[in-house]
């Protein structure tokens, strides 16, 4: 286990925690382990996961303004969502503790989760307009199922950020609690799910995401080709520089 993630096992339900405070971005290697530590407490006799972070932001997903995709972003970005297909394709219920800010593929990982945990301090933020670039990590096909597809057309196409009060009132926060309770009400919620026969639970998933998960293959592949088409244009460009200099990009359609 690398010091970027823990795990504990609170009776049946696993715990798993980033370290890469404060805004928790992601690479491949950290996506692999929380897929492979993931299944392995599945396979352990885990009923249910919380998945939380450390720090200010829940995630803050890839550092595209930094680089993050390297020089091969298709092999980059195909890598990583092949990660995020074996989160969203867990066998058990999944509780996402969403303090501070998901962003961009941070809010793809909360909607991988079967159910997101959020304070209305939280923010839910699907920035990639303001960088110029198409959604990822499975956004096209899951959040639409979650929010409507109306919302999550308002969502992606504004780039706004939405408060943890409206995600509530919009389906995209499930439970809305005070900041300071809010990992211990996703536990709760946690628990109250492991109550239930494991095996059904199991069974419900996987009737509850069957049309999701055979949708999300060919979503991921669009994202991934429409993202490599948009990176290194002009508009990519001015939004990479004004989301370093905390600026409002001017975009030229070029």
């Amino acid at each position: 286990m690398s010091e970027e993630l823990s795990v504990r096992v609170d009776g049946h339900v696993g715990v798993l925690e980033i370290h890469r405070p404060p805004n928790n971005h992601f690479d491949l290697d950290v996506l692999t382990e929380l897929a492979d530590t993931a299944e392995e407490l599945a396979a352990g006799g885990c009923r249910v996961l919380v998945l939380c972070s450390e720090g200010k932001n829940f995630c803050a997903g890839v550092d595209f303004a930094s680089g993050g995709v390297g020089d091969t972003p298709v092999r980059t970005l195909s890598a990583i969502y092949g990660q995020g297909l074996r989160l969203f394709s867990l066998p058990i219920p999944v509780i996402a503790a969403v303090q501070g800010a998901a962003v961009g593929g941070g809010l793809g990982l909360a909607c991988a989760a079967d159910f997101r945990v959020a304070a209305p301090s939280s923010r839910f933020h699907a920035n990639f307009g303001l960088l110029g670039l198409h959604q990822g990590f499975g956004l096209s096909a899951s959040l639409p199922r979650i929010v409507g597809q109306q919302k999550a057309a308002d969502m992606l196409y504004t780039a706004r950020r939405v408060t943890g009060t409206e995600a509530h009132a919009i389906g995209l926060a499930d439970l809305l609690v005070d900041e300071p309770n809010l990992r211990e009400e996703a536990l709760r919620q946690a628990h109250r799910i492991a109550l239930s026969a494991p095996l059904a639970v199991r069974s419900m998933k996987a009737t509850m995401r069957a049309d999701l998960l055979a949708e999300l293959p060919a979503a991921l592949d669009r994202e991934v080709v429409e993202q490599t088409k948009l990176l290194g244009t002009k508009d990519n460009e001015a939004g990479v520089t004004a989301s370093l200099n905390r600026t409002r990009p001017a975009f030229t359609g070029e």
